[in-house]
Formats: C-alpha cells, structure tokens, sequence
C-alpha cells in the first residue's frame, strides 16, 4: 500500500484547523463516534466549505481521498 501524499497534520491545515497531534487527538475526542449513517462530509461541525472540500476529495478520488479516509475512520471509530 502506498502511503497517502498528505499527512492527516496537512489535512487540518487544509481545513483551517489547528494541526498538531494533540490538536487532532482533541478534534477527533471531541466529535467521535459519528453515527455510521453520517457520512464525514456531512457531520454538523464542518463549515461550507470544509464539507464541500471533504466531499469533493472522495468523489474525485483526489490526492487528498485517502487520508480524508483516515480522517473518516477515525471520526467513527
């Protein structure tokens, strides 16, 4: 398995989210577990715009789709 281009850190980034791993630790503490009905674009924490960039990145299989994937996972974990 290749390993995803961008980093989960480069992820948040991307979404105008604070970064770091405790950061991301907190984020992920905080909304999960999402209901396995909810698809991760569609949670009620992201804004337009991050739901857009979420959505699109899995539906164009962007550079971005496997670590969103990661994100997704451990949201409903």
């Amino acid at each position: 398995m290749e390993a995803p281009i961008h980093s989960l850190n480069a992820l948040f980034e991307q979404l105008g989210l604070p970064s770091s791993d405790s950061e991301i630790r907190a984020f992920i503490e905080l909304h999960q577990p999402l209901t396995l009905s909810i698809c991760l674009s569609e949670a009620d924490f992201w804004n337009p715009s991050q739901a857009a960039f979420l959505s699109e990145a899995i539906a164009e299989d962007a550079d971005w789709a496997r670590v969103v994937e990661e994100l997704n996972v451990l949201l409903h974990g």
